[in-house]
């Protein structure tokens, strides 16, 4: 990436060829810079870049729980939120911004609807907002705490940590805090540079004591929150920020559950099984498309949903059909939960396996702003990840 931008810094009329730039312990694929003529500079300067690299397409209309109504990600958020609200008198929301609906809008109009006292502003303090909501929930609430955005719950890390995962095992069970949620906006957006696109998921996965979240769309999204909501255990929960207006599905309006620790068989295959959680999924659909019609291989798709504790038969099972596994994730290769998967998988199927396990991960670096296009773990080098499996 420093090679790439010293060679832009040269000017466009350079003609160079950058090959082997190693990250970490990935090599980006040579990369050949060509002079372009003055028709393509003017066809250039008149395109807009996309941020998003997906083509996000809607689940199934789900029939079993209820009529249903159009809802993008974030209202689908709003709409579990509303339900617990009504339905729990005990349930409070509080953290930066949300009384007047946060600068996401999941929480619009439900300050208004239930009272200040319910839906409330705190400090620009995480480790305080987590604070409040471990003796809240111990207190007998259901504390459903927002931290504005994912790459900024480090300050609270101490208190989930080494608090609220530890509050039920320190007492013996005489107390706990198992009616604490935690929100927050996850992933990449397509510029959110450096501290507004992080992963943190991985950190949170060496921690027992939590539950650790992740959904794909909005009817997941509402199920899975809600699942969160009512479960015993303290729980993160990642909602994936790019999807939040670009995802749209027909939601239950009614309030419904999605067990956590079961991971979902999006599509099912013979040939590669394909494993990622949240946005990823959405680039890992359209990359079994394109190995189906491009090479006649058949991959089955999971979505694993809950990082913590995560459903290893679901895996498992399907490698042991398949023989080949691919484990894409945004965040850093090294240490990412794809290596935790991988080391289970080759501890359990290692009789199953055909090539050795492929993990297609953000770099070891800071997420960049600019390079993002060269960061994420995009369709393409999943592509070439199934190339090299099959060919292997």
């Amino acid at each position: 990436m420093a090679a790439a931008a010293r060679f832009l810094l040269r000017g466009a009329g350079s003609k160079a060829s950058i090959a082997n730039v190693n990250i970490g312990d990935q090599s980006l694929f040579g990369i050949t810079l060509l002079r372009l003529s003055p028709n393509c500079l003017s066809q250039t300067k008149t395109q807009k870049r996309n941020a998003a690299h997906f083509t996000y397409h809607p689940d199934p209309v789900p029939t079993e729980y209820g009529p249903t109504t159009k809802m993008n990600l974030f209202q689908s958020v709003t709409s579990a939120l509303d339900n617990t609200l009504a339905s729990d008198p005990t349930a409070v929301i509080f953290g930066e911004d949300v009384a007047f609906g946060g600068v996401f809008r999941c929480t619009v109009g439900l300050r208004d609807k239930y009272g200040k006292d319910r839906v409330f502003n705190t400090p620009l303090c995480e480790q305080g907002i987590v604070g409040f909501g471990i003796g809240a929930a111990v207190a007998g609430a259901t504390a459903i705490a927002e931290i504005q955005f994912a790459d900024y719950i480090y300050p609270a890390f101490d208190q989930i940590v080494n608090e609220a995962a530890k509050y039920r095992y320190r007492s013996g069970n005489l107390f706990d805090c198992g009616n604490l949620t935690i929100r927050a906006p996850w992933g990449c957006v397509g510029h959110g540079s450096l501290y507004h696109s992080q992963s943190p998921e991985a950190f949170f996965a060496h921690c027992p004591g939590i539950k650790v979240v992740i959904p794909r769309g909005p009817v997941q999204c509402k199920g899975l929150l809600l699942s969160c909501i009512a479960d015993q255990n303290p729980c993160i929960f990642f909602e994936p920020k790019i999807l939040y207006r670009a995802a749209v599905e027909q939601v239950p309006t009614e309030a419904y559950t999605i067990p956590l620790s079961q991971a979902e068989v999006i599509q099912e295959g013979s040939d590669v099984t394909l494993v990622a959680w949240g946005t990823q999924i959405h680039v890992l659909r359209e990359v079994a498309n394109m190995a189906q019609e491009k090479l006649g291989v058949s991959c089955e798709l999971i979505d694993l949903q809950t990082i913590l504790p995560w459903d290893t038969e679901t895996v498992c099972k399907s490698v042991a059909k398949t023989g080949r596994l691919l484990i894409s994730h945004e965040a850093p290769i090294t240490g990412g939960f794809a290596a935790e998967i991988s080391s289970t998988v080759q501890e359990e199927c290692f009789l199953n396996l055909e090539a050795p396990i492929a993990r297609v991960c953000g770099y070891d670096t800071p997420f960049p702003h600019i390079f993002e296009p060269f960061y994420i773990p995009d369709k393409w080098k999943c592509f070439d990840a199934i190339k090299k499996l099959i060919s292997y």
